[in-house]
C-alpha cells in the first residue's frame, strides 16, 4: 500500500509544520499526511530535523526519502519508535541552519550553470561544498575567474522565483533542460522551473533561496578533470 504525502518544501522557507502521521513501514520510516522535510533528490541530500509529539517528546529525523512512490515521502527516524500511531498529530522541525547552507549552495550551482555554458553530467549538493561536473572538450577554465563571475552575480541580488509548465511545454523547449544525468520529474502532468532574474532558468525540484544576495560570498575550491572531456567544479561558501 502506498500513501501520498502533500510536499510543502517548495516553500523552502517553512521551518516547522503539522501533519498527522499515515503510516510506518516495516523498517521504521514515518509517513505523514504532508510534509517541510525534502527529500533526496535532484544531487540534494533530504532534510534532516525531528518530529514533536503530542507528549513534547521529540523522533530524531536522520534522513528524508521517498518510498514506493515519488507522492510518498518517508521520514526515518535516528532510532526506531514502536509507539508512534497511525492517526497521531506530529509537528515537524526541519534542521533549519543545514536546510538555509542546502539553499544557498543550489541556487550558487545555477548561477554557475548560468557561468560555464555546457551541458552538466553530474552534481552533488553539500552544506559545506558542492559540486558539478561539465561536458567540456576543452578545458580553459579559470578558479579566480570563475569565483569572481560568480560573487558578481551574487552581488546583483538577482530575484529567485518558481514557475510551472506542462510536460508538453518542455517538450517544446528542450534547451530548458541543462542537465544529461537528471530528467526532471514527471508524471504529475506540471513541471517546476526555478528562474533566476534574467540570468538563468531551468528545470529543478530543490530548495532556493529568494535572492542571490542571500547565497553570500562563494568560492571556486578546485576543478578537476575527470574524463577526457568532464571537468568538475567544486563550490564552498565564504562564511
Amino acid at each position: 500500500m502506498t500513501f501520498e504525502t502533500e510536499p510543502l518544501f517548495h516553500d523552502a522557507y517553512l521551518s516547522v509544520c503539522e501533519a498527522k502521521v499515515l503510516g510506518v513501514n516495516e523498517r521504521g520510516g514515518i509517513i505523514l499526511d504532508r510534509s517541510n522535510f525534502y527529500a533526496t533528490g535532484g544531487g540534494q541530500p533530504g532534510d534532516t530535523g525531528k518530529l514533536e509529539r503530542e507528549d513534547g517528546s521529540t523522533l530524531a529525523i536522520g534522513a528524508t526519502v521517498y518510498g514506493q512512490s515519488k507522492t510518498e515521502i518517508l521520514h526515518v527516524p535516528l532510532d526506531q519508535d514502536l509507539s508512534i500511531q497511525v492517526g497521531e498529530t506530529v509537528t515537524g522541525h526541519i534542521d533549519w541552519a543545514r536546510r538555509y547552507k542546502h539553499m544557498r549552495m543550489h541556487t550558487a550551482l545555477h548561477l554557475l550553470c548560468a557561468t560555464v555554458p555546457f551541458p552538466v553530467t553530474g552534481g552533488q549538493i553539500g552544506a559545506e561544498e558542492s559540486r558539478l561536473d561539465f561536458d567540456i572538450p576543452e578545458a580553459g577554465l579559470d578558479k579566480e575567474e570563475l569565483t569572481e563571475k560568480l560573487n558578481l552575480l551574487i552581488a546583483g541580488d538577482h530575484a529567485v522565483s518558481q514557475e510551472w509548465i506542462t510536460d508538453a511545454e518542455l517538450d517544446a523547449n528542450p534547451e530548458l533542460v541543462r542537465t544529461m544525468s537528471v530528467s526532471p520529474p514527471r508524471g504529475s502532468g506540471r513541471i517546476r522551473l526555478i528562474r533566476i532574474g534574467d540570468v538563468d532558468l531551468q528545470p529543478c525540484g530543490g530548495t532556493h533561496v529568494k535572492s542571490t544576495a542571500e547565497i553570500g560570498s562563494v568560492l571556486v575550491s578546485k576543478i578537476e578533470k575527470k574524463g577526457k572531456q568532464n571537468r568538475r567544479i567544486r563550490v564552498r561558501l565564504v562564511e
